[in-house]
């Protein structure tokens, strides 16, 4: 079994057959794909890295990755930091009726509702437990509503400040305020309280909060799925949420 395994989205363009990995190493496997879980079903690796073509991913990241889960061995996920432009750019809180927001630069080590939409790292057992990913989202999406099924399944993800990858470009904050995706995230993974308070304050939402459409029956069985012996602790959801 390798050490890591890479994982690079991308969508599928006229460029897309032209990426190469930055470089090769025996520890080390590379996935380029455009589908989100193909590569999902091929990983050989204890942990995983899944990213964007953005992302430098280059072998201090991984030393510093490797040092990390060996670290602290019963995480299951790590929300590294992107460095942009000087600034740093961390994991998310769950920010109740407001949906997500991103930790403080100078936040130390703490636990994290989920990662930044660019970069995520699982450990291949909470992938197996949690499943593929949820390709009704957009993509942006995809990586904090993954993180929640985790939870369910066990896992927590931590921040680690020094564990930092660089980028040029990052996802536009402003697509992670549609409401629409965030409540389908919300309806799936977390308890009836913060759904309830997250339909109150976007009353746009309320007719499928009633099942006044016809997604129901569907948003019922990915829950159902989702949170199906679920191992998500009152006292984890706490230390994922803003202080305010």
């Amino acid at each position: 079994m390798r050490q890591f395994d890479v994982i690079v989205l991308e969508e599928n363009s006229p460029q897309f057959d032209n990426w190469t990995p930055p470089f090769e190493d025996p520890a080390l496997g590379w996935l380029h794909d455009y589908d989100w879980n193909r590569p999902l079903q091929s990983i050989d690796a204890e942990w995983v890295v899944i990213t964007q073509p953005a992302v430098k991913i280059d072998r201090e990241f991984l030393n510093n990755l490797a040092e990390v889960t060996e670290g602290f061995p019963m995480v299951d996920a790590f929300a590294p930091r992107l460095k942009c432009d000087g600034k740093f750019h961390g994991g998310l809180l769950l920010a109740g009726s407001k949906g997500f927001s991103p930790i403080s630069e100078n936040e130390k080590m703490r636990y994290v509702a989920a990662p930044n939409p660019m970069i995520a790292v699982f450990s291949s057992r909470i992938i197996q437990r949690t499943g593929l990913f949820d390709l009704d989202l957009p993509p942006e999406f995809r990586l904090l509503d993954y993180a929640l099924r985790m939870a369910h399944a066990g896992g927590k993800m931590f921040s680690v400040p020094y564990l930092v990858a660089r980028t040029s470009q990052l996802t536009d904050a402003g697509r992670l305020n549609q409401v629409a995706p965030l409540w389908e995230i919300y309806y799936k993974t977390l308890p009836v309280g913060l759904l309830s308070a997250f339909t109150f304050r976007h009353l746009t939402m309320a007719p499928k909060f009633l099942g006044f459409d016809k997604g129901k029956k569907r948003r019922l069985f990915k829950r159902d799925k989702a949170t199906a012996l679920s191992k998500l602790t009152a006292d984890y959801l706490k230390c994922v949420m803003c202080d305010d």
